[in-house]
């Protein structure tokens, strides 16, 4: 038997393998299994609690490193700076940070960051914390609105913040003055608030500054509240002295803004948030009433205008009711005459119509103008003030004015307007002027010197000194006559007039009304009346011919 034969016959003899497969997993299985589902757990534990991450861009990265630089609120710590980088064109830097997850629920477009550093600025000092603590990025979570991961910076720290109690008004004002951000807003003196923001309209007109006013003060502004500059200080010289006023030194330096509602005008109920007010540029301003309706009117005048300026008030004996709001000057090539036109603005509702109480509409001031035109309204320029030399426009009655009627033109009515008060007295007096140099003064001083000479000649004649002296001889023989009838015709006269008296009254008293000697009294009576009568013919004749009773009669004719 070969070899070969025995080795299969001992393979033969050996007992098979049977191979059984175990459907139960291995222990050492489970060890990778065990760390693959930590794993996972951990990485949706870290994705879950994962926050979000935004991208805030400023002008400047000072102060910030990534890895270091925390985002904060309310000095808690919402997260930290990951990296620092340009943008594409190198102009700002980008800041991305990785906030947690409670912050999430807060990143809507209102949201806002900046950096706290430390700040030196005229309302005060803020960040003196970050200067061992170093820079750190504010956070201030905003309002509703849309969910947002980018930001842009802001480079100034907001004045108010999200949560603080209080409420937001705008003004209205014309320029900004020494206002800033920061600068305070004053309620009798007590600072309540401060500007948090301005910015321009889209026109360019006006600004629109917003306040915000501290809690409870918020509840003094009503719908009537009016609100001023207070910058700087205001000086007075009256009578009195000087006086200086002013809401505080910061106010000077700062600026700041005052409110307060007049108690001339009627509460209006508390003002809602973001309320929208005019700023007046002064307290004595506020309590100029603000009226809608405006009409314009067209005034000419030849006469110089010099003072009067754009702004320049329309009054109406002492009360404003308008203002001048343009001036330009016209030429007339073919009278050669220039004229300047003035275009005024009223406010009809200043004017109250009598027996109605009310305020003049509009249409009532454009059909009621025409009346007092006609009963002599015009327009005339006047001086508002000797030391400036400052004009005003006066709306006034003239009766004694040429008559004149409203123009009606394409786009505005014309009044009619008389001169200058100035310009009057001065074309009166040239007027006076011109009639005296027609006036023949030489000749008339010629004819006086001759009267003179004629008269001085009379004079030295020596027939006018002998009738003086005629003349006055006789006076004196006629003073003379005069006291001897004071002396002697006068006491006799007056003796029997008085005679003639008590007779009259002894008859009187002697007879009655039905006596029979009434016929006889009636007679005396006739013949006293002719005695007297008589009398009265000598009193006339010695009062012409007095000498009579020195030669008689018959010689006095």
């Amino acid at each position: 038997m070969s070899e070969e034969n025995t080795n299969e016959t001992e393979f033969q003899d050996l007992p098979e393998a049977v191979v059984q497969s175990k459907r139960q997993l291995s222990v050492v299985w489970l060890i990778p299994i065990i760390a693959m589902l930590i794993g996972g757990w951990l990485a949706y534990k870290g994705l879950s609690e994962k926050g979000p991450t935004v991208t805030i861009s400023f002008e400047s990265a000072e102060g910030l490193e990534a890895g270091k630089t925390k985002v904060k609120y309310k000095d808690v710590e919402l997260g930290e700076v990951e990296t620092v980088r340009f943008n594409a064109d190198l102009s700002r830097v980008l800041v991305t940070a990785e906030l947690v997850k409670e912050a999430g629920p807060y990143l809507t477009e209102n949201t806002r960051f900046w950096v706290v550093r430390p700040r030196v600025t005229a309302s005060g000092v803020s960040g003196l914390g970050t200067i061992f603590s170093g820079a750190y990025i504010g956070m201030d979570p905003g309002k509703e609105g849309e969910s947002a991961r980018k930001f842009e910076g802001l480079e100034i720290p907001p004045v108010v913040t999200t949560g603080m109690p209080g409420r937001d008004f705008l003004l209205k004002a014309t320029t900004l003055g020494s206002l800033e951000i920061g600068a305070p807003v004053y309620y009798k003196q007590i600072q309540v608030g401060q500007v948090i923001g301005y910015e321009l309209d889209q026109k360019g007109q006006f600004l629109t500054i917003k306040i915000f006013i501290n809690a409870p003060h918020h509840k003094l502004v009503s719908k009537n509240t009016r609100f001023w500059n207070a910058s700087g200080f205001d000086l007075k010289l009256d009578a009195s002295g000087i006086k200086l006023n002013t809401e505080s030194l910061v106010s000077i330096m700062l600026g700041g803004i005052a409110f307060d509602t007049p108690t001339s005008l009627e509460a209006g109920g508390p003002a809602k948030e973001g309320q929208v007010f005019r700023l007046y540029e002064a307290r004595e301003s506020i309590f100029e009433r603000t009226y809608t309706e405006k009409v314009h009117y067209i005034l000419h005048f030849n006469e110089s205008i010099r003072g009067l300026t754009v702004s320049a008030p329309v009054e109406f004996r002492g009360i404003k009711i308008g203002q001048v709001v343009d001036i330009k000057s016209e030429f007339d090539m073919e009278k050669t005459s220039p004229r300047i036109t003035v275009l005024i603005e009223t406010e009809p509702q200043r004017w109250k119509v009598a027996g109605t109480g009310r305020a003049r509409t509009t249409d009532e001031a454009k059909v009621n103008i025409s009346k007092l035109v006609a009963k002599g309204l015009r327009a005339q320029l006047k001086t508002g003030s000797l030391l400036t030399g400052q004009l005003f426009v006066d709306i006034d009655f003239h009766p004694d004015a040429p008559t004149a009627e409203v123009i009606y033109g394409e786009k505005f009515p014309e009044l009619p307007t008389i001169p200058a008060p100035l310009q009057i007295i001065t074309a009166r007096v040239n007027n006076l002027l011109s009639k005296i140099e027609t006036v023949p003064i030489k000749q008339i001083g010629k004819d006086l010197g001759d009267t003179l000479q004629n008269v001085k000649r009379l004079s030295e004649s020596k027939e006018l000194l002998e009738t003086v002296q005629a003349l006055n001889e006789t006076l004196q023989q006629t003073r003379q006559l005069v006291q001897n009838l004071d002396s002697n015709v006068a006491p006799a006269i007056s003796s029997t007039l008085d005679q003639a008296q008590k007779t009259l009254v002894s008859v009187e008293g002697t007879l009655g009304k039905d006596s029979p000697l009434q016929h006889e009294m009636r007679r005396a009576l006739k013949e006293l009346a002719e005695a007297a009568r008589s009398i009265r013919v000598l009193t006339d004749y010695l009062e012409r011919h007095p000498d009579a009773l020195i030669y008689g009669k018959g010689k006095s004719q």
